[in-house]
């Protein structure tokens, strides 16, 4: 595995969440750089080192409300 996106969101009750995409990992954090921080250590946990992807990329989604 060459990559592994992560889904970064605003949290409703402050801070970030993270999700990776086609693996079981979810994270938070109270700031992006906490994200990235924790991110990097939860790919670390989750993958053996032969399997860990060379690059880890933050996709954030963010909602706008606009009026009608």
């Amino acid at each position: 595995m060459n990559e592994i996106i992560f889904l970064v969101e605003e949290a409703d009750d402050g801070g970030y969440t993270a999700r990776a995409l086609g693996e079981s990992i979810f994270t938070e954090g109270d700031d992006l750089d906490d994200v990235r921080r924790i991110v990097r250590e939860a790919v670390n946990c989750h993958f053996d080192d032969g399997r860990k992807p060379r690059i880890i990329r933050l996709h954030f989604v963010r909602d706008e409300v606009l009026p009608a």
